[in-house]
């Protein structure tokens, strides 16, 4: 038979789930511009009918609902998308970077313009050209060393520039591994409380919210694999459980040791996590890549790492290579080999002085060029003239003679071995200025694509996560009535009972 208070009950049941219904609304509306925040939902369930079914089961005829339960609250996440999302975000995190450190570079070269290499080297030629008229004016040769000097100024600016931002980028490589070992740790503390709550049945929404976001941040650095552990205990059906993280290759395949085990940058079966050491020797270039003290390739991890190591430099078979290096490497080959053939021509001239063998140049870098100290003190030993076959050396004998202030200024057009390529000093410079802007373009290029894939597939993860105010404020309106409705059975059954309770009459009077 069923109990007196039966309806009462279930209309109180009712009260309390809807009323969970609309704290949980709530609570998604006032977090609509939380970062990482998904938005949640209530999971109502019908409590369990009556009776029960079973042997001694009351014998009556069917069963009858006993009302609603709010069973637990559980957050609104598409996994597939989170996978995805984090693959195109390693892709961004690496073409963001590296067109970062090609912009920075391009601005330091500062090409075409009027205070550029280029420019300046243009000027020294003609400065060169005017000597070659007017070999005796003091004038025209005092021209030619200050644009000599100009141009060393420039190169060995250009050098100490770009050697600074080496050594910022080396600054960022260190903040940027803390950063990855903090966000590390920051997982596996969440793993451990997350370990420590699900067992008992709650649903840690936050905690879940809070990992996801830094994990998202954490495949930036370098691309990852999320796998989720099952959860123990009493967990419910819908518990995420701990996550282990695996760092990936370009390909999706996990990276592994040189012993063939697999790198896990968080192991959350056991709660722990590794930590990633960037060595490096001073300045130079990246040494070695350790993760737990494994030597790791993580050059084959696309991300904001392999951008800033490949940036900056790394050891290679015993050999630096990297986009810093080898442009440096470029500027360094470029002077070398243009003051060793403009040198071996001003040395075969004569200056008004009559005498010879004087560089014009010194240093072998770009970082130490300079006018010589010989050509700084006696504008007389630029060597314009060049000797004439059977004549002496007699200082008159020059005057008027700018053949060889032409044949140097003719050194521009001149052949010379850059490596492995044969041209002039400007074609080189122009081809590393080129090759520069063609990979300034392709990392633009490959950023603004990755960037609108992953700002494509946030987009469709937010419409599955985020909190949307239209369908919130449905939502409130929805279960505003239904505790409405249940209120107002509650008071039906209140006025049944008082009918039964109080207006009845009593047997035998």
């Amino acid at each position: 038979m069923y109990s007196t208070f039966h309806g009462l009950e279930t209309a109180r049941r009712a009260l309390s789930a809807q009323q969970a219904a609309l704290y949980t609304t709530g609570n998604n509306i006032s977090n609509v511009n939380t970062e990482g925040y998904s938005r949640q939902r209530v999971n109502l369930t019908q409590s369990e009918p009556f009776p029960s079914p079973g042997l001694n089961a009351p014998r009556v005829p069917g069963q009858i609902g006993t009302g609603v339960s709010a069973d637990f609250v559980q957050r609104i996440r598409e996994n597939y998308l989170d996978i995805q999302y984090r693959g195109e975000t390693a892709q961004t995190g690496y073409w963001e970077t590296r067109h970062d450190v090609y912009t920075r570079i391009e601005d330091l070269m500062n090409e075409p313009s009027e205070n550029g290499i280029a420019r300046t080297m243009d000027k020294f030629w003609q400065s060169l050209q005017v000597l070659a008229v007017h070999p005796e004016d003091s004038g025209a040769r005092s021209v030619v060393r200050q644009r000599g000097i100009a141009l060393a100024k420039t190169i060995t600016y250009i050098s100490d520039s770009l050697q600074a931002n080496k050594k910022e980028l080396g600054e960022q490589i260190n903040t940027t591994e803390k950063q990855v070992n903090s966000l590390l740790e920051q997982i596996n503390n969440i793993n451990q409380q997350i370990s420590r709550v699900e067992p008992h049945g709650f649903m840690p929404n936050k905690l879940y919210d809070e990992r996801d976001l830094l994990i998202d941040e954490l495949s930036g650095m370098m691309n990852i694999e999320v796998e989720r552990n099952e959860s123990k205990g009493q967990a419910r059906s819908a518990a995420e459980g701990t996550v282990s993280i695996y760092l990936l290759d370009e390909s999706g395949n996990r990276l592994t040791y040189k012993d063939d085990s697999e790198i896990k940058l968080v192991n959350g079966e056991d709660r722990t996590f590794s930590t990633i050491t960037i060595e490096r020797n001073e300045d130079k270039a990246v040494t070695n890549v350790s993760i737990d003290d494994k030597e790791a390739d993580i050059l084959s991890s696309p991300g904001k790492v392999k951008a800033l190591i490949e940036a900056f430099g790394y050891e290679a078979e015993k050999q630096v290579e990297g986009t810093y290096p080898d442009l440096m490497n470029k500027l360094d080959e470029m002077v070398s080999t243009f003051t060793k053939a403009f040198n071996e021509q001003h040395e075969e001239g004569y200056g008004l002085n009559g005498e010879t063998g004087v560089p014009f140049f010194d240093g072998d870098k770009a970082g130490n060029m300079k006018v010589s100290d010989a050509i700084m003190d006696n504008l007389d030993h630029i060597a314009a003239a060049s000797p004439i076959q059977g004549e002496d050396t007699d200082p008159e004998s020059f005057a008027g003679d700018g053949s060889n202030a032409l044949a140097l200024s003719n050194v521009k057009d001149a052949k010379l071995e850059f490596g492995e390529s044969t041209t002039n000093v400007q074609s080189f410079y122009q081809g590393i200025i080129g090759e520069m802007a063609v990979d300034t373009s392709e990392a633009g290029q490959m950023k603004a694509n990755s960037l609108n894939l992953q700002e494509s597939i946030d987009h469709r993860r937010k419409q599955v996560s985020s909190v949307s105010l239209d369908e919130e404020l449905t939502n409130v309106i929805q279960f505003q009535h239904a505790y409405n409705a249940a209120a107002r059975n509650i008071t039906m059954i209140d006025e049944m009972l008082d009918r039964i309770i109080n207006n009845m009459g009593v047997v035998g009077r």
